[in-house]
């Protein structure tokens, strides 16, 4: 089915309530779907299932993204299984079968939104859902700008108002993030507005049926607005510092706060995590190498948390990942019993698959931007030591692992582990490789400017598992944390080997849809292949 079908069918479905021509006929259609008019009007929920689902939808074709795209080009994650006969995403041999769903997803998303928008309209007419439309507002920046980290140019201001000939437009990346950016400033301040009411009653209620991160707390919400913010500033970092420095400034001097206590994390709970089906029962999903080279190498002691002990003969009881973009000889027969990745937080397991949670946003990754903003020398971000150490506080109690976080941090001389692949030496990588970091975790005031943003990327980036789409786009930005290199490259020369994949292209479903896919590539600035490197990637 083509996307455009896809946008128009759900977007029928939106307005289906403007299809009854009379008071009796919508009653009909409430007592036989919704439960009568009293628990239909009561309840909201024809705004309530929609933002449910929408929030559910950040996790709905997980293997296809992000899990065999961004998950495994950010190295936290790899694969035993030769997918396409071992040519695939992983070998930059791209999918396109695969890689549509990012759009895919958000279509659906942004649907549910136009779904909510419908219903609050058509049925609950006079309601002020400011407060619920303020949370919709940052989950349709979230999918979005996932979906720009992906591609670059992205469907967002004008996704509802396609031109006169049916095309709807993209918006370039640049123009993408500074919406992204006004519309969490004007999130933040309706929900600082709504909290601070003693009214909006029916808005508050709904949002607290709705919501599956924070229950209806809307200084919660607000917090994460404000971080998302500071986030897609310090992203903007490179490609245009002056409004990154003005965008970060404003959410480290906003009222609105921070998540920085692991009390405010964003953690979406979706039921059954996908990956715990990934992993455990197809057996599609295991730990990237570079990850477990990391923290082999620094002792890490987060590091049972994150992943399952090899059960291959030959490294058993190791903690061992597998190494992106090779020959995988006999696929799981050679590689399955390598490690398998784990989420075992202090709050719960993230992969569980009755009740498992979607990692939006911590406390960690907050203190890392703002030790990132100090080097920079933004205005109220701190004393840059002091947010590094706490960044990784932060994240060893997101995983209960606070005890042994001093003597983490006083280590002056660990560094990242070689790796030894005892299925084909020839993917070994040994000490001396410019493939492994040399970057220590104690911090040092005396190192330059350069060799401080490896060591806080470095470590944002291992607290940032398991969110491999976030992960991907700061080495990317950044350069950190150094990852090991393919060794088979399917690409035909459109992806170097040395500068690694830099985007995912866009797939026959969107160059086939009412989206304005050659105004696209326009606004790329580049051809359409995973060489080309988006808009804030100008390291």
């Amino acid at each position: 089915m083509k996307i455009n079908t896809i946008k128009m069918w759900v977007f029928g479905a939106a307005v289906l309530f403007s299809a009854f021509g009379c008071t009796s006929e919508l009653d009909d259609y409430n007592q036989e779907k919704l439960g009568g008019p009293e628990n239909f009007y009561a309840d909201f929920i024809a705004v309530v299932n929609p933002l449910k689902s929408l929030q559910r939808g950040l996790q709905s074709d997980y293997q296809l993204y992000p899990n065999l795209s961004a998950d495994m080009y950010s190295g936290m994650f790899s694969t035993a299984t030769p997918f396409n006969g071992g040519k695939n995403n992983m070998t930059y041999y791209m999918m396109d079968g695969w890689n549509n769903r990012i759009i895919a997803r958000q279509q659906d998303i942004f649907n549910y939104s136009i779904t909510i928008d419908n219903a609050a309209k058509k049925i609950y007419e006079g309601i002020d859902f400011t407060g619920t439309f303020a949370v919709k507002t940052i989950l349709k920046v979230i999918t979005a700008a996932r979906v720009s980290d992906s591609h670059g140019p992205v469907v967002y201001s004008k996704y509802e108002t396609p031109n006169a000939n049916g095309v709807t437009d993209f918006d370039s990346q640049q123009d993408a993030y500074n919406y992204f950016i006004s519309d969490l400033s004007a999130a933040i301040a309706d929900l600082q507005k709504v909290n601070a009411s003693t009214g909006n009653i029916e808005d508050k209620s709904t949002l607290k049926k709705a919501d599956l991160v924070y229950g209806g707390n809307l200084a919660q919400w607000a917090k994460l607005a404000n971080s998302l913010k500071l986030r897609l500033a310090m992203r903007m970092s490179y490609a245009d510092p002056v409004k990154s420095r003005q965008y970060a400034e404003e959410a480290l001097a906003s009222p609105a706060g921070l998540i920085t206590d692991n009390a405010d994390n964003a953690l979406l709970s979706v039921g059954q995590s996908e990956l715990s089906f990934i992993i455990y029962s197809w057996g599609d999903c295991l730990i990237g190498a570079p990850l477990m080279a990391y923290m082999n190498g620094y002792n890490d002691p987060r590091l049972s948390a994150y992943a399952i002990p090899a059960t291959d003969n030959q490294v058993a009881g190791q903690y061992i990942g597998i190494r992106q973009g090779i020959d995988m000889l006999d696929g799981k027969t050679t590689y399955g019993g390598f490690s398998q990745p784990q989420a075992k937080a202090a709050s719960g397991d993230y992969f569980s698959g009755t009740n498992g949670k979607m990692k939006l946003f911590t406390a960690a990754e907050t203190w890392f931007l703002k030790a990132e903003a100090s080097l920079r020398g933004y205005a109220g971000a701190g004393d840059i030591q002091t947010n590094y150490e706490t960044g990784v506080r932060q994240s060893f109690g997101e995983w209960g692992k606070t005890a042994e976080v001093t003597t983490y941090l006083t280590n002056t001389t660990a560094t990242e582990a070689a790796y030894v692949d005892p299925k084909n030496p020839s993917n070994n990588i040994n000490i001396g490789d410019t493939q492994l970091s040399t970057i220590t975790i104690a911090w040092n005031n005396s190192d330059s400017g350069e060799r401080k943003l490896e060591r806080i990327i470095t470590q944002k980036w291992l607290s940032l598992y398991p969110n491999g789409p976030e992960a991907w786009a700061e080495q990317r930005r950044t350069g950190y944390p150094i990852l090991f290199k393919v060794r088979k490259n399917d690409s035909g020369g459109l992806i170097s080997t040395n500068e690694m994949i830099r985007r995912i292209p866009f797939t026959t479903d969107t160059k086939t849809s009412l989206y304005n896919y050659q105004q696209a590539v326009q606004t790329l600035g580049g051809a359409d292949t995973g060489g080309t490197k988006l808009w804030w990637d100008k390291k």
